[in-house]
């Protein structure tokens, strides 16, 4: 139908133009000029400029009913996975609750904290989707369907209705104007010829002013349409922006927290110092020079090496150091009864060697961190 309406809007510009072309050439009785014709520059720019407002319009008006529709699309299928999403909340909720396990609560707890991280998320998923309707729907929709753009575009459809009218008194006035030129003296011919003149004169004027009052309303709709179009596209990615940012924010806390219960569970039990293990030797011993024993177990010379701290230890007296889990230790010196002497960190001390694993290779920059 667009195809069609443009066809018919360039055939009524070529036939105006043609009837131009024979006033000109006839003009000259008296009667005909350029005064009479519908379609000046002026005018024609204005229909042409209607024109394209009419189109953008329209196109807006299409894009904003596209955008209602995908939000509301978007808006069914979300309810879904949220009524989904709940489902699975309470259900996890409930094993949790339940804690039928024999052999401990992890998973449990792991199945609590899923099921209240779920609801969480599904909270937010239900903020996104109303912010969607409220935000961006609505407002589209009450000017896809408002009176602005229906009473520019009826004002639009009347100015070219009117056009037309003038285009048909146009050429009655140049068939008419043949009639006298054919017929001179004939005072009949002549009063029709003047009638249908002053007709057209009328037309011309109206439709110029209509023509204004309906490019103003339609250049003012389509500034709206931009204006408020492009607002609620932020409005839709600000709404979803967020919406990914807290539940992220969700899962990764989370994250955390199952990780961190995984490690505890698959970490090897903390080597504990026995009550039956003798205190560390007294520390002056440390910078003297040690005899190996086997007789009274006191030292056992193992060269220095280094020894990365697996499980903390806090130092119970002066004599002995404290660990924290990633350090490096140079070890000086073990003892047959589990206690080792090293220095972490510009500090020296004795600590369970049971807290430490020996390692061949370690990094320059932890190397830094050891003195």
């Amino acid at each position: 139908m667009e195809a069609i309406r443009k066809q018919a809007t360039k055939l009524r510009e070529q036939v105006a133009r043609q009837q131009q072309a024979v006033l000109k050439q006839f003009g000259g009785g008296g009667y005909g000029g350029s005064d009479n014709l519908v379609t000046d520059e002026q005018e024609l720019q204005q229909h042409q400029k209607l024109e394209r407002l009419y189109i953008s319009t329209r196109a807006g008006k299409h894009f904003q009913r596209d955008i209602v529709r995908g939000v509301e699309g978007y808006i069914v299928t979300g309810s879904k996975q949220v009524e989904i999403g709940t489902k699975l909340s309470e259900d996890s909720r409930k094993y949790g609750s339940e804690n039928t396990c024999t052999s401990g609560n992890t998973l449990s707890k792991a199945a609590l904290s899923y099921g209240r991280t779920r609801a969480q998320m599904e909270k937010e998923r239900g903020n996104m989707l109303k912010a969607l309707g409220t935000q961006v729907a609505e407002p589209l929709r009450a000017m896809v369907m408002g009176a602005p753009l229906e009473d520019a575009r009826h004002l639009a459809q009347r100015y070219d209705r009117m056009r037309q009218e003038a285009e048909n008194q146009a050429i009655e006035v140049t068939r008419r104007q043949a009639k006298v030129r054919e017929t001179p003296g004939n005072s009949e011919l002549a009063m029709k010829l003047e009638a249908a003149e002053t007709k057209l004169h009328d037309l011309k004027s109206n439709m110029a002013i209509l023509g204004k009052e309906a490019a103003a309303a339609m250049a003012a709709v389509e500034s709206q349409q931009q204006r408020l179009t492009l607002q609620r596209l932020i409005a839709m990615v600000e709404a979803e922006r967020t919406y990914h940012q807290r539940v992220l924010q969700i899962l990764d806390q989370l994250e955390g927290e199952m990780i961190s219960e995984r490690q505890r569970i698959e970490a090897p039990p903390t080597p504990s110092v026995e009550n039956t293990m003798p205190p560390p030797p007294a520390y002056e011993e440390v910078n003297g020079i040690y005899a190996s024993s086997t007789n009274n177990g006191s030292t056992d010379s193992m060269g220095y090496f280094l020894g990365e701290v697996v499980h903390p230890y806090q130092a119970e007296s002066e004599v002995e150091l404290s660990l924290s889990v990633g350090d490096y230790v140079v070890i000086r010196k073990v003892t047959n009864n589990g206690w080792a002497e090293g220095e972490c960190k510009g500090k020296a001390g004795w600590f369970p060697f049971g807290y430490v694993e020996r390692r061949e290779r370690v990094l320059a920059s932890k190397m830094a961190e050891v003195f």
